[in-house]
């Protein structure tokens, strides 16, 4: 373990083994930090919060802080981080608003510079968050989702699995899995082909998100009609999770 000697540690914080932390940096009562994590220099960590082993937090984070929802009333909430992420500069992680809950990240994510992750949000493994990549609070994003660049979450949107964001969308409806969402406001403009080969999907599972992609955006149907041809003529696994994850919308999802 080495704790540069200008850091602030209050003793009900929790430490795990080979932990490093940087000049100046401010850990405050609750903040469990696991194995091998790594904090470069001004990094603010405010509890409750459970960070689990092999993070790495470049300068100016700020993690745990509290909620900016103004219905908070100083209810104990928390935050939740998995393991082996990166969080560069001056990227925010909020803590839920109310009591008992917590915003929630996964595992080996890639939250770029100025990146926001608002209250009550809930974000899988292996995501890319670029460059002030911005959610709103209750917002879901999926396993190995991309939010671009300046990108806008808006509240309670959920951005599916493998789906991406382009630089400076404005995100107002759920995005479904596998696609690419572009624009302000964003449209759907296709799919994810890229991301599917990184992630190691088969050529049939990407003809099988193709045949979905062209039936909900090509064919010139509304969303019910769409809906029934895709529940009557497509039964792939993939067709499955976008149906699924398209009958699950509060907000309805971009077209």
């Amino acid at each position: 373990m080495s704790i540069h000697p200008t850091a602030i540690i209050d003793p009900r914080a929790e430490l795990g083994t080979n932990v490093f932390v940087g000049p100046y940096c401010v850990l405050g009562p609750g903040v469990e930090l696991g194995d091998g994590c790594w904090l470069q220099h001004h990094v603010s960590m405010t509890g409750p919060v459970k960070i689990g082993k092999d993070n790495r937090f470049f300068h100016a984070c700020s993690i745990g802080e509290v909620t900016q929802d103004l219905k908070y009333r100083e209810e104990p909430t928390y935050a939740q981080i998995g393991h082996n992420n990166t969080f560069r500069e001056y990227v925010t992680v909020h803590r839920a608003t109310m009591p008992g809950d917590a915003t929630r990240i996964g595992s080996d994510g890639n939250f770029l510079a100025y990146s926001h992750v608002a209250h009550d949000c809930v974000v899988g493994d292996r995501v890319i968050f670029s460059n002030n990549g911005t959610l709103a609070g209750h917002v879901e994003v999926g396993d190995h989702a991309v939010i671009g660049g300046l990108t806008a979450v808006h509240q309670f949107c959920r951005i599916g699995r493998l789906a991406l964001t382009g630089g400076c969308s404005k995100i107002v409806q759920d995005v479904p899995p596998f696609m690419i969402a572009d624009g302000n406001p964003a449209e759907v403009r296709t799919v994810n082909v890229v991301g599917m080969e990184r992630a190691g999907m088969s050529e049939e599972q990407i003809r099988n998100v193709k045949r979905v992609y062209q039936v909900l955006y090509r064919k010139e149907l509304n969303l019910k009609q769409a809906m029934s041809v895709l529940h009557a003529e497509h039964t792939s696994p993939e067709a499955v999770e976008i149906i699924a994850f398209i009958e699950k919308s509060q907000r309805g999802i971009v077209r």
